[in-house]
């Protein structure tokens, strides 16, 4: 006889639906017998990690039989003198390293935030079209999501404001946006922090943030001391480039990342991640590279869907979304047959539209001459 083992589990998370990652390279070859593949589908680093970080990966192999600083050190005080200098405007309050919680990758660290500060008494707030953590975390714990309507594919702060009630507990904002590369500037996100509650944390999610310049980009890291209930995310991931070695963080009041490190899994951070991450904050010129890259890349794509006569929702991330003009996942699988991996984003509300990262230039023309082979 077997164990129904659903039965035995919460209905929130008999019924959540798993994430789903951009189709592996590997996955495609077993299924399709094809080898010649691009994979344009999870908004990953062409470049992969700089040669400063390559050599402080090398130089773990020797150490590898050993746990890692369980409290990233090093990496903490690099992340908080980084933080400290950076951005155009001037901070008012230092980072500090108690100020910094690790995490595997920057998915982990929002969950920590949901699992510490919401329970099933709770409402968290997110946008249409939000990356889909957001809904994710929230539903595991049972708290009550509250997606309000996008406007022109990106969050509406003042009606996220207007959704917040005495039980909202949470509120995620990303930016800019995954999947819709959308951004919010200095003063509607000024302003709504301004408005929120002190009681209502704000997330706000960086992680494609060193892809953009624009001069009204809000920098949060350098607001921390005006909202202490704010909370900024980021992560080594996208521009970094060290997606497979899962680093990111937090920057927050010291008081909250404090709760955060009391559930933080000991060891969440590996050494070759810890030792890259504190070597990449300086390579300056492999970020430079990356930005030059993406821009030329992001020109290339938006130059051809012109071509093509297709929409699409302009990004200032490493990735745009594209409107196919028809079922996003129909011609999602015709280029899953020519070797090319995008991603389909039915699952965000946007069915007609596929997200392609930014890859290198050759990359992209693959894509650019399957793509228009598939909507023939």
């Amino acid at each position: 006889m077997t164990c129904d083992f659903i039965s035995l589990v919460s209905g929130n998370i008999a019924s959540l639906q798993p994430y789903r990652p951009g189709k592996p390279i590997e996955e495609l070859e077993r299924e399709l017998g094809i080898t010649d593949i691009v994979k344009l589908a999870s908004n990953e680093n062409p470049l992969g990690p700089g040669p400063m970080a390559r050599e402080a990966i090398a130089r773990c192999i020797e150490d590898i039989g050993r746990y890692p600083d369980g409290n990233g050190f090093v990496l903490k005080q690099a992340l908080a003198s980084h933080l400290s200098a950076s951005g155009p405007e001037v901070t008012s309050a230092m980072i500090t390293p108690g100020m910094i919680t690790l995490g595997n990758g920057s998915n982990d660290v929002l969950e920590l935030i949901a699992r510490v500060f919401a329970t099933p008494a709770h409402e968290v707030v997110f946008s249409e079209h939000a990356f889909a953590v957001y809904p994710l975390v929230t539903q595991a714990i049972g708290a009550r999501g509250v997606m309000v309507p996008a406007v022109r594919w990106g969050h509406d702060l003042p009606a996220m404001l207007a959704a917040i009630t005495e039980r909202t507990r949470i509120v995620f904002i990303a930016n800019p946006n995954n999947p819709t590369g959308t951004w919010i500037n200095t003063g509607v996100l000024d302003a709504f922090l301004a408005a929120v509650p002190e009681t209502v944390l704000v997330v706000v999610d960086e992680a494609y943030r060193e892809y953009i310049e624009a001069t009204d980009y809000p920098d949060c890291a350098q607001r921390l001391s005006e909202h202490p209930n704010l909370i900024v995310t980021r992560t080594f991931s996208k521009a970094y480039g060290l997606a497979g070695l899962r680093i990111g963080y937090a920057v927050s009041h010291p008081d909250i990342a404090d709760l955060l490190n009391r559930v933080r899994q000991p060891f969440n951070a590996n050494s070759m991640a810890l030792a890259a991450a504190t070597a990449a904050l300086t390579d300056t010129a492999h970020v430079r590279e990356t930005k030059r890259l993406n821009d030329a890349g992001r020109q290339q794509l938006t130059d051809a869907f012109h071509g093509l006569g297709l929409d699409y929702i302009p990004s200032a991330g490493n990735f745009i979304a594209v409107d196919v003009g028809g079922s996003g996942e129909a011609v999602y699988d015709a280029l899953l047959h020519k070797g090319v991996i995008v991603r389909p984003v039915g699952n965000y509300g946007l069915p007609n539209h596929l997200r392609v990262s930014i890859g290198f230039e050759q990359e992209n023309a693959r894509f650019i001459r399957a793509l228009q082979e598939s909507l023939i």
